[in-house]
C-alpha cells in the first residue's frame, strides 16, 4: 500500500509529471476543503485581511504540489492559516477596536463639493484617483452631481450622488 502511494505521489523534490498531477488534485481538494472552512468573507470581500489568507494558502498549498515541502506539514500549515483567520474574524465580530485595528476604517475623502486633504494624505491617494472613481461610476467628468466619496477598507471608492 505504503509502495503505491510512494508511486503515485513521489517523496521529496523529484517527481515526476504524473505524481505533480496527483498532488495537484489532492492539494485542489484539499483547498477547496479550506476554502469552505474559511467561509464566503475570505474569497468575496476581498479586504486586505482577506487576501492574506489568499496569498498565504497559494504560496503554501504550491509547495505541496511541487515537493518543496512535506506534504501533510503543508496541508497542516495552511489549515493553520485559515483556523487563524476564522478565529481573528470572530474575534473581530465581537471587538469594534480589533475590527478597526485588522480590517481598517473607511474615509470621507470628498464630501459637500470639497476634497478632504487629511484624509487623502491618510489613505496615501490622490485627488486624481477619486475622479477615475467617480468616472468609473458615474459615467461623469463632474464631480458636481457627487455628495461624498468614500474610500470603503477593502479599497474601493463609494460614490454617494446627490438627490436630485
Amino acid at each position: 500500500m505504503m509502495d503505491a502511494i510512494l508511486l503515485l505521489f513521489g517523496q521529496g523534490r523529484t517527481l515526476d509529471p504524473l505524481q505533480m498531477a496527483m498532488r495537484a488534485i489532492v492539494v485542489f481538494l484539499i483547498a477547496l476543503v479550506l476554502i469552505r472552512i474559511s467561509g464566503r468573507r475570505s474569497f468575496g470581500q476581498r479586504s486586505p485581511f482577506d487576501s492574506v489568507v489568499v496569498i498565504l494558502l497559494g504560496a503554501t498549498l504550491s509547495r505541496a504540489i511541487a515537493g518543496a515541502s512535506p506534504f501533510i506539514a503543508t496541508v497542516v500549515a495552511s489549515f493553520m492559516i485559515v483556523a487563524c483567520h476564522r478565529l481573528l474574524a470572530w474575534a473581530c465580530m465581537r471587538s469594534p477596536g480589533l475590527e478597526r485595528l485588522v480590517g481598517g476604517v473607511e474615509r470621507e475623502v470628498f464630501s459637500n463639493g470639497a476634497f478632504k486633504t487629511r484624509e487623502l494624505d491618510a489613505a496615501l491617494i490622490t485627488r486624481t484617483d477619486v475622479h477615475e472613481s467617480v468616472r468609473q461610476k458615474t459615467g461623469s467628468r463632474s464631480m458636481d452631481d457627487v455628495a461624498a466619496a468614500i474610500l470603503e477598507r477593502n479599497g474601493e471608492v463609494s460614490v454617494i450622488r446627490k438627490k436630485a
